[in-house]
């Protein structure tokens, strides 16, 4: 029995696929027509798939040598690709100039911009990959130009459904009617490698999306790479560049053949779907397997809408997270993400559809990317120069002076708006001259990361054209720096609280604030930047600290909160002693029992109380009235701190309003809490006894 031909309307994008809907009579599959148009590709380009059995069958890995030596017996293709495209974009480059000369861009701005989209279909995949790249950025694209490229993310013109149907049957090794019930009579979408059909599968009646390859892919972008990569041997050598550009375009095309092979797309989507398919709203669709080959891939059919087009910011927060997980969790991510692939179901989740581009970043990079956030964030530039060596952007030779030095004129600015605030596009654009003095190169590896990050943005900016991806991944960043196990981001936590031996507690309040907006759950995001109140604050800051993921954290509070406890008896034992003093006729002035060291652990004990109770508006004013911060301060200052008179009674009353909130955590978090006060005791005890033989003995 053939299959049933689905009611189409003209080819439309995938998330606007009605649901399905059938003829009343089976109806046999019409073969296409010898004089059937061909696709524009097709037609202008097929000269470029005349490759022999074994040619095509060496192209499946890429192979730089390989393609090379394809070409090398091709000399007048090679050299009909290059006028080809010389001439094409010419020809377009031209007809600009003359606009501007007749004043009349404007008016020709639409015009010029679907010719455009016209000369990339017509030039094949890897110019059409370029494009979808640049059109998720519409803050850098202008409007006219983005509407015309975001049609090449699904809404290319589709080859031949006849060519389709007897590739898959070839592919399969069965007929069309054994595979499928149903069948769409036209493709549903049309993208760069290949062509969506909507089906229904005949054994189990499952409504799935079934890609089929493009005829000539491989080839075409072979050859375009190879003339690329000489290209870009070219513009390195004349524009004295420390990027491997050549590499980078290998990078690159690696990821390209391994999307033109969907065994490894089924594979990749699998394992995308086992690391994050868990994750709250995030949906993935699972792959079918048996029915899947190089050049055809069968999976779950998704129904919704682009994620650009709905504006919903809790689904950009949602791809936030994700994609915090892809970078810097696991490491295995979607180097893809443009708005063809990402999609709002209509249950609200977000999906994810397409799975060829991925790329890996490895356990030392995603530590060095995090330590680089937090240097930035936090201003140390000296310590970022260290890790863009660490990344591979800067050499070793560098003069790590000059470069501290530059990042700081570069980035300041940014960095003083706010963690928020911070633009990641505005990043990279402020970084270019700086790139070329000190000679940044881009690590292949990097490539694909940053474009993921660049384009993720793009996305989000079309929601809401103040969002920043960093200041939103950040809190994610925060979290894992307080919580992760890693050596070397622990060392990394403590060279960032510590300075020559002085406790930071600025920058523990920022981790620590920032951490607390890392959330997912809807009714959190629209308060995700408001102010916490002090008991909630206090409640989540507590229950981290007992768990055993802020184990190393708790340590570190610990002891600044023994090194208080203990200046605080010294300080109100200099009280006491100077009260005494002056009712005592005839003596001199007291000698005070505190150190500098202990001055300063004191102000950082009263910074810890007030942190733990939210008391922001009252530590300011404790601030203002004490003069805490000015290094001009004397002694006599610092024991009026110590009297807590100022701002005891407020201090107090939350902290035993603070107490209600321990009944409130887990059984668990309560006994561990209350092996705290021993540890605590312990410590004082410690501190006391070394400070009494040090002063005996010295």
């Amino acid at each position: 029995m053939a299959p049933l031909l689905l009611t189409s309307s003209p080819i439309h994008s995938f998330p606007a696929t009605p649901k399905l809907s059938f003829r009343s009579k089976p109806r046999p599959i019409i073969r296409a027509a010898a004089g059937l148009e061909v696709d524009s590709f097709t037609k202008k380009s097929g000269y470029l798939f005349q490759l022999s059995a074994f040619e095509a069958e060496s192209l499946l890995d890429y192979s730089p040598s390989r393609i090379a030596a394809i070409y090398r017996r091709k000399p007048l293709i090679l050299l009909r690709r290059l006028i080809q495209i010389s001439t094409t974009f010419g020809k377009w480059f031209g007809i600009r100039y003359i606009d501007n000369l007749m004043e009349r861009s404007d008016q020709m701005f639409k015009v010029r911009a679907a010719e455009l989209r016209k000369i990339l279909v017509e030039l094949g995949p890897a110019y059409i990959k370029i494009a979808q790249a640049v059109s998720s950025r519409p803050d850098l694209i202008p409007p006219s130009y983005l509407d015309e490229l975001s049609l090449l993310q699904d809404r290319i013109t589709p080859f031949s459904t006849e060519v389709a149907l007897d590739t898959i049957e070839k592919e399969l090794g069965l007929q069309i009617d054994e595979l499928f019930s149903e069948i769409s009579p036209e493709p549903v979408a049309a993208a760069s490698l290949g062509q969506v059909y909507q089906a229904r599968l005949r054994r189990s009646g499952q409504v799935v999306a079934v890609k089929v390859q493009r005829p000539g892919v491989q080839a075409a972008i072979s050859l375009d790479i190879l003339i690329l990569r000489f290209l870009a041997g070219v513009v390195k050598k004349a524009g004295k560049f420390n990027t491997d550009l050549q590499a980078v375009i290998d990078e690159w095309a690696s990821s390209l053949f391994r999307e033109m092979d969907y065994r490894k797309e089924a594979d990749n989507g699998l394992k995308f779907r086992h690391l994050y398919g868990g994750i709250k709203d995030v949906f993935v669709p699972n792959i079918n397997m048996e029915h899947t080959t190089r050049r055809v891939l069968v999976m779950e059919w998704v129904e919704g809408q682009k994620l650009s087009e709905v504006k919903d910011l809790y689904l950009v927060e949602v791809g936030v997270y994700c994609s915090f997980n892809q970078l810097l969790e696991n490491g295995f991510y979607h180097a893809d993400p443009h708005p063809g692939n990402l999609f709002r179901t209509y249950d609200g989740k977000l999906a994810y559809i397409d799975f060829g581009m991925m790329g890996e970043f490895k356990q030392e990079f995603r530590e060095g990317f995090i330590e680089a956030c937090l240097h930035l964030v936090n201003r140390d530039f000296d310590a970022l120069s260290k890790d863009f060596v660490t990344l591979g952007l800067l050499p070793p030779t560098a003069e790590k002076e000059a470069v501290t030095k530059a990042l700081t004129g570069v980035f300041q600015d940014a960095v003083a708006k706010g963690v928020q605030n911070i633009s990641f596009g505005d990043l990279l654009g402020n970084l270019g001259t700086t790139m070329y003095k000190f000679k940044f190169q881009i690590p292949s590896y990097f490539s694909l990361v940053i474009r993921s990050l660049a384009v993720l943005e793009g996305i989000a900016i079309s929601s809401d054209p103040n969002y920043k991806v960093l200041g939103s991944t950040y809190p994610w960043i925060a979290k894992k720096v307080l919580t992760d196990s890693s050596p070397q981001l622990k060392s990394s936590l403590q060279a960032l609280l510590y300075k020559d031996g002085a406790f930071r507690i600025d920058r523990l309040e920022s981790l620590l604030t920032e951490s607390l907006r890392a959330r997912t759950e809807k009714a959190l995001v629209k308060i995700q930047r408001e102010e916490a109140n002090s008991r909630m604050v206090f409640k989540e800051i507590l229950s981290f600290t007992l768990t055993e993921k802020g184990s190393f954290v708790r340590e570190i509070l610990i002891e600044e909160f023994a090194k208080g406890l203990d200046a605080l008896g010294l300080a109100t034992l200099d009280s006491l002693t100077s009260a005494a003093t002056t009712r005592i006729p005839f003596t001199g002035s007291s000698v005070s029992f505190m150190s500098k060291e202990d001055m300063i652990n004191l102000r950082t004990f009263h910074r810890l109380m007030f942190l733990l109770a939210g008391l922001e508006s009252n530590k300011k004013s404790f601030e203002e009235v004490n003069g805490v911060g000015n290094p001009n301060n004397n002694q006599s200052a610092y024991l009026e701190e110590s009297s807590l008179l100022s701002y005891q009674p407020a201090l107090v009353s939350e902290i035993l309003a603070m107490l209600s909130i321990i009944p409130e955590l887990p059984p668990e978090l309560q006994q561990q809490l209350l092996r705290l006060p021993a540890d605590l005791a312990r410590r004082l005890i410690s501190r006391a006894s070394a400070r009494t033989i040090q002063r005996i003995f010295l």
